[in-house]
């Protein structure tokens, strides 16, 4: 799904942007087609995901998740990557485009850590100098990420502002930026200014490239019936639905945050809540009140805990042609103790709202269902000990 000229997919997206940013925006909007389909960076960024990252990610056919819920349920390992999710392959093309343009520091927002240590961890490969801008709360609760960012060699800056999560993280990297629009900055999500989400989508459609081969070439299926992927901003959902979309056979499925529940004041179900405003950058769906303030959103979940979404699943939901549900802390809390328990594999927080989904789809016992497993929980781990340790 490509966007227009002016970066809209619908009436969502564009760029919003202070005018000391515009010439950092137009440049890259200006270079990174020509870049990404550069032959030399196209071989370099496929080295680097097979022999550094370890792409193809395996399709694994969950034969007891497909017992439970009566079909075929097959997981994208995302969670295999180098760093431990789906965030090192927009990482790594972006830091590749970066150079190609002559940058030489980096600046990323990061709220559950994965992308804050995917970007570190290109930088430090790359020797590139690197800030990483993340909310207090989330420094607290996603520790393990904090110190592998510092031993990787990024500066991690707290965010201190508003809910001190993703969001305010976001808006202190957008105001370092208007500081310093030497650097680059490395959006982790389907968000931000055009081409930002855009860039990313094409860097992240990878997932669904390779799910596409691997569902024919490992099991003589065409396509999946359903993919399904947990949506904050929206990076990991974009990339597994990309080469789907065109494909109304395939259903797909966009899982929020519910977190407390959709209608308690403790939510981040952006699409539900959402209203057409702009935030860092874009025009799209945002949780905001009637005079457009920002509404704080809540998941137990760092990553998805966002008020916005991108773009382009924006598009993709108004126009029904994404399935929009949402899943509550504790079901994702269920769903990630079932996946450890039933498959022995422990999902991100994130990617166990995607599994939660499975109870809320009636299938059909010949149907392929495609979970995008985003990420794995080392990260998480105090969380759902703090859940289970009174036996739930």
């Amino acid at each position: 799904m490509k966007p227009t000229i002016d970066g809209f997919y619908g009436n969502f997206g564009g760029a919003f942007v202070p005018e000391m940013l515009h010439k950092n925006v137009e440049e890259l909007k200006n270079n990174y087609i020509t870049i990404l389909s550069d032959s030399e960076f196209k071989k370099e960024l496929a080295g680097l995901l097979k022999n550094y990252v370890g792409r193809p990610t395996p399709l694994y056919k969950a034969e007891n998740l497909s017992r439970i819920y009566k079909t075929n349920v097959f997981l994208k390992r995302e969670d295999l990557n180098h760093t431990g999710a789906h965030k090192i392959n927009n990482a790594l093309g972006q830091i590749l485009l970066a150079k190609k343009m002559g940058k030489t520091s980096i600046i990323a927002e990061t709220g559950a850590g994965q992308h804050g240590v995917a970007t570190a961890t290109a930088c430090a490969l790359f020797g590139l100098p690197c800030k990483v801008f993340m909310g207090e709360l989330d420094i607290e609760r996603q520790a393990p990420n904090v110190a592998r960012m510092k031993m990787l060699g990024a500066e991690v800056i707290p965010a201190l502002s508003g809910s001190k999560t993703l969001k305010d993280a976001t808006n202190e990297a957008i105001r370092y930026w208007i500081a310093n629009p030497e650097a680059y900055y490395l959006i982790g999500s389907v968000v931000g200014p055009h081409p930002y989400p855009d860039l990313v989508a094409r860097l992240q459609a990878v997932i669904s490239k390779e799910i596409k081969q691997q569902l024919l070439t490992e099991n003589s299926i065409e396509n999946p019936d359903y993919v399904i992927a947990c949506v904050g901003g929206g990076s990991n959902a974009a990339g597994a639905f990309y080469h789907f979309i065109d494909n109304e056979d395939v259903k797909l499925v966009a899982v929020e945050a519910a977190g407390e529940g959709v209608n308690t004041g403790k939510s981040a179900a952006t699409f539900q809540l959402g209203s057409l405003g702009v935030i860092h950058g874009n025009q799209t769906l945002v949780m905001q009140n009637s005079e457009g303030q920002i509404i704080e959103p809540y998941s137990i979940s760092a990553g998805l805990d966002y008020p916005g979404i991108g773009p382009m699943l924006a598009e993709l939901l108004t126009s029904k042609r994404c399935i929009g549900l949402d899943a509550t802390d504790l079901e994702a809390l269920e769903a990630a103790k079932l996946l450890t328990q039933q498959e022995g594999i422990i999902p991100a927080l994130e990617s166990a709202h995607a599994i939660a989904a499975l109870e809320k789809i009636k299938f059909k016992p010949t149907d392929v269902v495609v979970v995008n497993l985003s990420g794995r929980g080392d990260k998480d781990m105090d969380t759902y000990m703090n859940y289970f340790k009174n036996g739930k």
